[in-house]
């Protein structure tokens, strides 16, 4: 199993991505010829790095600072198979509606803040918290969808549903 340790000084971006290669290798194995996905995501406002809160405390300051500000959800996304690996990122922005104590309080007794980066989640009740998002909202979510797509059709086209893999052109 990987363990999560952050390196001071990384960009979150390489922190993510570092992350997602960790878990990826982790698992691959025990994945035999199946492609394996190793996925980590990132909360970044004002250039710091929001992880998982360790307490509600830690998720409460979270909150207020994420307030009233647009900040970065970033996701680092490992795909490998035996072989090969393929490590990309991606980012989507978050503006978070103007929060006072009473709504950072009601959210945290939901408990949703645990396990989650900005210590919300937007697929919950987190997206009450939320005004605008500006790209993929399922990387918000913590699974940057549309990436995995990509890289689902270029290495292995037509094989899941993504992409059709290549024909030749017929003349007639």
């Amino acid at each position: 199993m990987y363990e999560e340790r952050d390196s001071p000084g990384m960009s979150a971006v390489d922190l993510v991505r570092e992350h997602a290669l960790g878990k990826a290798r982790s698992l691959v194995a025990r994945a035999g010829d199946r492609p394996v996905l190793g996925v980590d995501t990132a909360v970044v406002l004002g250039g710091l790095i929001y992880g998982k809160p360790e307490s509600e405390a830690a998720a409460a300051e979270m909150l207020a600072r994420l307030g009233g500000e647009t900040h970065e959800v970033v996701s680092g996304l490992c795909l490998l198979c035996r072989g090969w690996e393929v490590v990309e990122h991606e980012s989507t922005r978050v503006s978070v509606r103007a929060l006072n104590p009473s709504d950072i309080s009601a959210y945290l007794a939901l408990t949703e803040w645990q396990g989650r980066a900005g210590g919300y989640a937007i697929q919950g009740a987190g997206a009450a918290l939320v005004e605008r998002i500006d790209g993929d909202y399922l990387n918000v979510v913590g699974l940057p969808v549309a990436l995995l797509v990509r890289l689902l059709a270029e290495r292995f086209p037509g094989l899941y549903g993504f992409g059709a893999a290549e024909k030749p052109l017929q003349m007639t």
